[in-house]
């Protein structure tokens, strides 16, 4: 055998069980189509940690109450930006009030704590930003706002260290079932296994014909609010769902603030906005740093072991809320995978993700210290962001390192100012480029073909 576990899929739930296997004395192997690991976590990079409170399905909701606990651990261990904020779910009608008052006592019957119903004027206490027209809300103060992208890289490259094989930019064609086992038929190899978690189920594969996911999908329309603005919030803000739509105004790990609105129907850019001013008043035009196209998925999420007799699992189904399911989904998996394969823990296991600088976040006594050591961190690229050249060149070398412009963008902050990338794209390109000796024209946005330069009419040295 190749591997004793092959993973399909390096996204976050991927990176995720990867992370938690590679404590044990396996060979495995993690296959993504993708140049990059966690493809499928969000454009912006914050997300709210749930607790359960919204989610209809009672198991999806102890799975989000567990992942809700685990979650501070996690970031705390891996370094990655956390921030507790609380959660307000509000109605402005009778209709609304009578949906809060039955979330509430349901979340009770649950056993949920920390959780109160308010009325106005303790609504305007806990958060004074928000219109005087609110009747009644939820507020419960168990959430928080992480950083999904950093959290799947901090899996991904914690994985590697501890000896995980990542195969980046194959497709997986077909899982056959062999005598002791599977072959697993890339776009690039064949690989033999005992066992096999497919995070990305399709309908073709030779072993598993069969789709069971129920897809909800609505869209979704973002407006990134710029941190330099006067408009604030302490908490994350909610409407309560009426007729599929649904508000949210949200606090970003970046200390910006992210509007969004869902619903069942694609709205223009002018729609979106005209209906997220209806619900918070002082917005306006000149305030927007960018605006996004997203869908809100809601897809029942199931862990299937029913060929588990035969080494075969997967994991069906998007929701919004599966970066705070990740921790507790990948535990469960790893359990069952353990049960069914003889391994134990390894005694050299490394669970410290490898460290690196922030420059925006240090200070001068502490960057000139870092510029000593690397004078590479004493070059900005990236002004608008304050990233500096040093830091491009460690998020393409360190463990699963960055091999696209995206990947340098999301690991770095690079690219995400206000500019949009105006002034630093070409100069990250060139960095790129010389770090992965490969020519400007290979050079990718994020996935095959999207090559920032299709062709050279001469050439140069340098770009």
């Amino acid at each position: 055998m190749d591997y004793d576990v092959i993973i399909l899929g390096g996204g976050i739930v991927g990176c995720a069980v990867s992370y938690e296997l590679s404590k044990y004395n396996l060979n495995i192997a993690v296959i993504e189509r993708d140049y990059d690991i966690a493809d499928d976590v969000a454009l912006i990079n914050s997300s709210i940690v749930y607790d359960g409170l919204e989610c209809e399905d009672t198991l999806l909701a102890r799975l989000e109450l567990r992942g809700n606990k685990l979650m501070p651990g996690l970031a705390s261990k891996f370094n990655i930006p956390f921030k507790k904020k609380g959660y307000l779910l509000t109605a402005d009608d009778k209709e609304g009030e009578e949906k809060l008052t039955e979330i509430y006592c349901r979340a009770l019957k649950r056993g949920m704590e920390n959780i109160h119903l308010l009325n106005p004027e303790d609504i305007c206490k806990v958060e004074p930003g928000l219109d005087g027209n609110i009747k009644k809300a939820i507020y419960s103060k168990n959430t928080g706002i992480i950083s999904p992208y950093d959290l799947a890289i901090s899996y991904g490259e914690i994985a590697f260290d501890n000896g995980v094989n990542f195969k980046l930019g194959e497709e997986v064609l077909d899982i056959q079932s062999i005598p002791k086992g599977f072959k697993v038929v890339t776009s690039k190899n064949k690989f033999t296994c005992n066992m096999v978690l497919n995070t990305t189920p399709k309908e073709n594969y030779s072993v598993d014909s069969e789709d069971r996911a129920s897809k909800d999908r609505n869209h979704l329309r973002y407006f990134l609010i710029d941190k330099d603005s006067e408009k604030s919030y302490r908490n994350i803000v909610s409407t309560v769902e009426r007729d599929c739509r649904k508000i949210y105004i949200m606090p970003t790990s970046q200390n910006e603030l992210l509007m969004g609105i869902k619903d069942n129907k694609e709205m223009s850019y002018e729609i979106a906005l005209q209906e997220i001013k209806e619900f918070m008043k002082n917005v306006s035009e000149e305030d927007i740093k960018g605006f996004y196209k997203s869908y809100f998925y809601n897809d029942p999420l199931v862990i299937d072991d029913s060929l588990i007799d035969k080494g075969y699992i997967k994991v069906i189904g998007k929701h919004y809320g599966q970066i705070t399911m990740t921790p507790v989904i990948a535990n469960i998996v790893c359990e069952t995978i353990v049960s069914n394969l003889n391994c134990v823990l390894k005694k050299d296991f490394v669970d410290r993700r490898r460290e690196f600088y922030r420059f925006r976040d240090l200070s001068n006594e502490d960057r000139k210290k870092v510029i000593k050591l690397n004078k590479s961190y004493g070059k900005v690229v990236c002004y608008c962001e304050k990233v500096t050249e040093g830091e491009i060149i460690d998020a393409i070398r360190r463990p699963l390192g960055a091999r696209t412009i995206e990947g340098i963008k999301r690991r770095t902050g690079a690219g995400f100012g206000d500019c949009r990338g105006a002034q630093c794209l070409c100069n990250i390109a060139s960095i790129l480029s010389r770090e992965i000796n490969k020519d400007m024209i290979y050079i990718v946005k994020d996935s095959k073909n999207s090559n920032i330069v299709k062709g050279r009419i001469k050439e140069f040295n340098e770009m």
